[in-house]
């Protein structure tokens, strides 16, 4: 399962840009990656860890702007179409998962 947040934040005065660059890194430090300028994802293994990790977005939401969280099956990913240009660019795989009992 995947998880996208997409965000259209402030940036008008410094305050503002201070809030969006705090929100930018509490969501890099919980391993999401971006995808786009204002769009971050995040790979879960399970529903349980997607919730997890949505509640984390929810604490850290800022003031004002808006933000999307959006959840994904692996299938739905896979399906998306991202071109640079026109060149197609190939999707980002699941990482590989080693479990340990």
């Amino acid at each position: 399962m995947w998880i996208l947040v997409l965000f259209d934040l402030p940036t008008q005065t410094k305050s503002d840009i201070k809030k969006y660059t705090q929100f930018r890194k509490k969501l890099l430090e919980d391993g999401f990656g971006m995808m786009q300028y204002s769009i971050y994802s995040r790979y879960c293994d399970s529903s349980e860890q997607a919730d997890v990790h949505t509640e984390r977005v929810k604490s850290i939401l800022p003031e004002k702007g808006q933000v999307v969280i959006l959840r994904i099956t692996d299938k739905q990913f896979g399906n998306m179409q991202i071109f640079y240009g026109k060149s197609p660019i190939r999707n980002k795989r699941p990482p590989q998962q080693l479990e340990l009992f």
